[in-house]
């Protein structure tokens, strides 16, 4: 059975600052939400803070006046059982404990109605564990959001082993009629998001720590290099761009001054060694046309223009 992409109602159990933020996500997206914390105090709390930054974000320039009224579609219920009663959606966001998810999903899942889809925003937690608190395990997924949620596009949609097609299509097409963009990622370690981002910290601080800059020139190297890309592009599309080739050669030298880990993987010497080398060569991670190319290249040097335009005014 085809079920209703709409959701009109929402529960969320976590009023932290991704619990917040989401729900003022939904509440701008025209959702009725409920938001339950440890106690029923600490939910009408969350619901001030909410409202003094919304309405902070509407002095600011960030938000139209509408956002204020909007932002009164959450409310604060006494406890989760209330909160998830009649709930389209119920989207857990305590904190990234095991035991804690545990209590909160399996209390979710009792309450809710038959047709609720149940979410975490785990950023870490393997999925299929999860799915073990729940009861009606192909409504359940994770959709892990960033921080700020509010701002930040992305979501990771993680379905477990048992989640209905119907319902992992279901929630794409409810975050992308809020505006976010849905990324459906297996489970794993970190999921795709924080693998590669806390690959990125670690090796940071490998050359803080290795005495080869402070941590302001670290940041300052990532945000005005590869960083000052990625608005844009992501690791594949640069790196066709680049020159799949060049990569390897890089790798190679990288390899010998820092470990076999280093070494260019099989796979992409496989792609360079069948001539694959990227844009230039009109294929490589992706394929390219001739016109495809040159408009690509175009619109690169438009885009980056235009950011180091913006990055100056905020230097300024």
């Amino acid at each position: 059975m085809t079920e209703d992409v709409k959701l009109q109602r929402a529960a969320i159990i976590g009023a932290g600052t991704m619990g917040l933020g989401v729900a003022e996500c939904f509440a701008l997206a025209g959702l009725d939400v409920l938001l339950a914390d440890e106690t029923p105090d600490a939910s009408q709390q969350a619901l001030g803070r909410l409202s003094q930054r919304v309405r902070g974000q509407v002095e600011a320039g960030l938000l139209p006046q509408a956002a204020v009224k909007a932002a009164s579609r959450v409310g604060a219920a006494a406890d989760i059982a209330s909160a998830v009663a009649s709930a389209d959606l119920v989207f857990e966001a305590a904190p990234e404990r095991i035991d804690i998810k545990r209590d909160v999903l399996a209390a979710a899942d009792a309450h809710a109605p038959a047709d609720a889809i149940v979410a975490t925003n785990t950023s870490s937690l393997p999925i299929d564990d999860l799915a073990e608190f729940v009861k009606r395990k192909e409504r359940f997924l994770g959709l892990h959001w960033f921080n700020p949620p509010e701002w930040t596009p992305a979501v990771e949609v993680i379905p477990s082993a048992h989640t209905d097609q119907e319902i992992l299509a279901r929630a794409r097409e409810f975050l992308l009629a809020i505006g976010k963009k849905p990324a459906t990622v297996a489970s794993g370690p970190g999921f795709v998001a924080n693998r590669i981002q806390f690959a990125l910290f670690r090796e940071a601080l490998a050359c803080v720590e290795d005495g080869l800059a402070t941590p302001q020139e670290v940041d300052e190297v990532v945000r005005s290099s590869f960083g000052f890309r990625l608005p844009f592009y992501g690791p594949f599309q640069i790196a066709d761009m680049a020159g799949l080739d060049v990569y390897v050669s890089i790798m190679d030298v990288l390899s010998q001054g820092l470990g076999a880990d280093w070494e260019a993987p099989k796979s992409l010497r496989d792609i360079v060694v069948e001539g694959r080398l990227g844009t230039k060569a009109l294929a490589g991670f992706y394929e390219y046309g001739e016109d495809e190319r040159a408009a690509l290249l175009i619109e690169r040097d438009k885009r980056y223009a235009a950011l180091s335009q913006l990055l100056g005014e905020f230097a300024r």
